[in-house]
């Protein structure tokens, strides 16, 4: 399942020769032994990227943005097996710390190295990360520390990858069946099948490369270049995973870790199985969704109960079917608006005025929140491309349709609303052309890694909160910090001050409560139309 982008200010197993194992097989001690020749690949480029740093300069696309970002590039091998085969660049953004103490004008507040942010996806860009630093919750954060984003490799500038012609990547409007017919399935796997072929044929034999263990390989070459002895970094959602793929790695190179909105890293539920969990734990948030509109009839008018609201909705539905809003509005873009109002309850009352005012005869908002922007064509394209191949190679996937006929049509029967846009964003990974690794088992034992810290809302639908759960259970001397009763996806530096409490006392001093801790939920957002919302950010496992 694609999550959208965090947009909160912040939005093998070793050898990729050894992505070729069938699933099943089973190299031994990934990432700890020098006998593939994986690790000492990893070594060389890390060394040389240590020598090279990172040449900082003015950004390009940066000029007219607030803040002093600067940018640069570090080169990592394409394929780790082959250190001194085909490098690719990967495009890297920085704040300094600011050595202000936002609280305190007259105290400078010293550095403690660069913290290294991932926003998810995968095909999530992490460029304009360090702008975040100009918001009040970011302040002491930014104050200690250099503040660094990057694209990882195949997103935005860093070797980019694509799948297809970005012109042709908007399809809309389109229709988003809760119960599609049999022909309707034959279209979209004829869809799927030519989009895993268009990947095999636009990356060639690179495809292979863009995967989940080369994120975190390329993420110590990075700690290397930026000179860091050890890493701190903090991943959301997507970035999670990968961050937890370090961790088992490289344990020792770990100085502070922040996993925020963690995702399942059972190598049994990378990806497949995790996609069901998410499915089934949206449509427990779209019901919260529609309980909050119920709350706010006198407002919005869409129902004084869940089911009333799913009644509106359903009658937009139909309604966009038969005549699209705006020429480019139907029920699939209806449903993709709603779906972000899953990932972050602040959408909520852009989302639930829209719907009131398209039922009332007026699709303005609906049309400006729902649309395509086809401007960002190529980016959505890029981050849908990146997306697919590292799912598509992390794991293996069911290669027979009836399976995921199966599985999804029992869901689809509790589980509606998400569940069939989740089978067509990933069923290309039935027929993809490149060869499956096997998940790596995530864990750590005593000792081995320092302690991290865990952010989870218990009602995420994106990151469903049992692989919180597995995640703590993985990485020995972890800590959970719990938001209850919020949905919200990614939480760290949000509006909940309980939440910024400890990560400021992690980040800033290295403190962390006993084992688990939890946060009373932020406010509920109040029932009111924005004059204008949030952009919205690419689509993406975050």
């Amino acid at each position: 399942m694609r999550a959208a982008a965090l947009h909160s200010a912040a939005g093998a197993l070793l050898l990729t020769a050894l992505s070729a194992v069938p699933a099943g097989g089973v190299p031994s001690a990934p990432g700890r032994s020098t006998a593939s020749g994986v690790v000492p690949g990893v070594a060389l480029a890390a060394v040389r990227a240590a020598a090279r740093g990172v040449d900082f300069g003015s950004c390009s696309d940066a000029q007219d943005l607030p803040g002093s970002m600067q940018c640069g590039t570090v080169a990592v091998p394409l394929d780790y097996a082959r250190p001194d085969g085909k490098q690719i660049k990967l495009s890297v953004s920085r704040v300094q710390a600011t050595h202000r103490d936002p609280h305190n004008s007259k105290r400078r507040v010293p550095r403690q190295g660069a913290l290294v942010f991932n926003p998810g996806g995968p095909g999530g860009s992490g460029r304009y990360f360090p702008l975040i630093g100009l918001l009040p919750e970011w302040k002491r954060i930014g104050a200690a520390y250099d503040l660094v984003g990057y694209d990882p490799r195949g997103v935005g500038k860093s070797a980019p990858l694509s799948c297809q012609d970005p012109k042709r990547f908007f399809k809309g409007p389109s229709p988003a069946p809760v119960h599609p017919s049999e022909s309707y399935k034959r279209e979209r796997v004829a869809q799927a099948k030519a989009y895993a072929q268009g990947c095999g044929k636009r990356a060639g034999s690179a495809l292979r490369h863009y995967n989940s263990l080369n994120n975190a390989r390329d993420l110590d070459v990075l700690r290397a270049a930026l000179g860091e002895e050890r890493l701190t970094f903090m991943g959301a959602s997507y970035g999670t995973y990968f961050g937890a793929l370090y961790a088992t790695l490289f344990p020792s190179h770990v100085r502070r870790m922040v996993f925020d909105a963690a995702v399942d890293p059972d190598p049994a539920q990378i990806w497949y199985r995790n996609n069901l969990a998410q499915s089934a734990a949206f449509e427990s948030r779209w019901t919260d969704f529609r309980e909050w509109i119920a709350e706010h009839d006198d407002v919005y008018g869409l129902g004084d109960t869940a089911e009333a609201v799913l009644t509106s909705y359903e009658r937009a539905r139909a309604r966009l079917a038969a005549q699209p809003a705006g020429g480019k509005v139907g029920p699939g873009q209806l449903q993709g608006a709603f779906l972000q109002a899953g990932y972050y309850d602040d959408y909520w009352p852009a989302r639930a005025q829209a719907l009131s005012e398209y039922l009332k005869g007026d699709p303005t908002q609906l049309v400006a929140q729902a649309g395509p922007v086809r401007e960002a064509a190529a980016e959505a394209e890029n981050a849908n491309a990146v997306y697919t191949a590292v799912e598509c190679n992390d794991a293996s996937w069911p290669t027979d349709w009836k399976v995921w006929d199966r599985d999804n049509t029992r869901l689809a029967r509790v589980a509606p609303f998400e569940t069939w846009d989740n089978v067509w964003a990933n069923l290309p990974c039935a027929y993809w052309p490149a060869p499956r690794q096997q998940p790596l088992d995530v864990r750590t034992g005593p000792g081995e890694l320092p302690p991290t810290l865990i952010l989870a809302a218990e009602r995420d639908a994106a990151a469903p909160y049992a692989g919180a759960l597995e995640m703590h259970r993985r990485l020995t001397g972890s800590v959970l910090v719990t938001e209850r009763d919020s949905g919200t996806h990614g939480i760290a530096g949000g509006p909940n001050a309980c939440v910024n409490g400890h990560l400021d006392a992690y980040l800033l001093e290295g403190r962390l409560p006993v084992r688990r801790a939890a946060c009373a939920p932020h406010p509920a957002p109040k029932p009111s139309a924005p004059s204008e919302e949030k952009a919205d950010g690419p689509e993406s496992w975050n």
